[in-house]
């Protein structure tokens, strides 16, 4: 076993080296926000989705944008709007006059980088569309289904600023993203940086490092690192615990209506491996799950009117869990 673990750790030594590539070339274009940066990363590597909130301006549009620049890959903004139909992002039938014939016309949804910009502001039925395609990774135009392209990454923006003429996301669909990330304002040092790199002639361009071949190469190894049985009961605790607080001493029922889904357990110990790569290991440690269990739980625990009427936070409430729970 310790060989087989070496093994794993030597291929992750060798796939981390391009993932600091990627993370350097981004850093070319993106000042700080390096947590953020490299959680896109891990759920790139995982295969999952992002939900990405944070107040205008702070380039949430231009991280997605210069993380497709990295690698040989197709990227397409879609404006969410609430005049926005389903057709509008899936594609529908034309009828072409000189064949006779309809013809499938594909919407910006087949593209392998999907930016979703401000998806509360579109109605359901549009975002169900969206939500569809990133669980079936498939279209099903006019009875036609259509498979899309890997890698296909989704990251969908919201701003919490903004509540009039926007829907919110039913819990069942925010469930389908992999992580759920916040972006906050850049520390004053880093401010100063934006203004040198934004105020002058400076080129600011990415230079393609990563190929999709080795990408689905990283996607295939993230599965295979190693995870100890005693990690599997540690992540199958902590989501025990936000479904049923008391059975470990947490003073929470009256604050948790709702705890963390099974989506929840996967995406946790898949995002630990990843995050173990990104560390040169091939084997995840309890500080992985520890690490990332914030972004993967925030948006799966649902609070009650008391919790919100208290100000507590999901992410006030994982961090008891966290420290209650022992560490294997």
């Amino acid at each position: 076993m310790d060989k087989e673990i070496s093994a794993l750790s030597e291929q992750a030594k060798k796939y981390s080296t391009d993932i600091e590539q990627v993370r350097a070339e981004m850093q070319k274009v993106i000042v700080g926000k390096t947590d953020v940066i490299d959680k896109l990363i891990i759920a790139l590597i995982s295969g999952g989705h992002v939900f990405l909130e944070g107040a205008p301006g702070l380039a949430k549009t231009q991280m997605i944008k210069t993380l497709s620049e990295t690698l040989d890959a197709s990227f397409q903004r879609i404006q969410f709007t609430p005049d926005l139909l389903p057709a509008d992002i899936i594609g529908t039938k034309i009828y072409n006059h000189k064949e006779n014939a309809f013809k499938t016309q594909k919407g910006p949804i087949f593209a392998q980088f999907i930016l979703a910009d401000e998806i509360n502001r579109a109605p359901p039925k549009v975002q169900s569309a969206l939500l569809e395609a990133m669980q079936e990774k498939q279209v099903t135009i006019s009875g036609e289904t259509y498979k899309l392209e890997r890698p296909f990454f989704v990251l969908a923006t919201q701003n919490p600023i903004e509540t009039e003429g926007t829907y919110r996301l039913p819990e069942a669909q925010v469930d389908r993203f992999m992580f759920k990330l916040l972006v906050d304002y850049p520390h004053k040092e880093d401010e100063k940086e934006i203004m040198r790199r934004y105020t002058t002639n400076a080129l600011l361009t990415v230079k393609k490092v990563l190929p999709l071949k080795r990408l689905m190469q990283m996607q295939e190894f993230c599965r295979n690192i190693y995870c100890d049985e005693q990690i599997f009961s540690y992540v199958a605790d902590i989501i025990d615990a936000t479904r049923d607080p008391k059975a470990y001493e947490l003073d929470l029922d009256k604050m948790i209506e709702y705890g963390a889904s099974p989506r929840a357990t996967i995406w946790l110990i898949v995002a630990a491996k990843a995050y173990a790569m990104l560390h040169h290991r091939g084997y995840v440690i309890p500080e992985d799950v520890q690490d990332i269990a914030y972004d993967v739980l925030r948006h799966r625990i649902v609070l009650t009117y008391e919790a919100e009427a208290e100000e507590l936070t999901s992410d006030a409430i994982i961090t008891q869990i966290l420290e209650k729970i022992k560490v294997p």
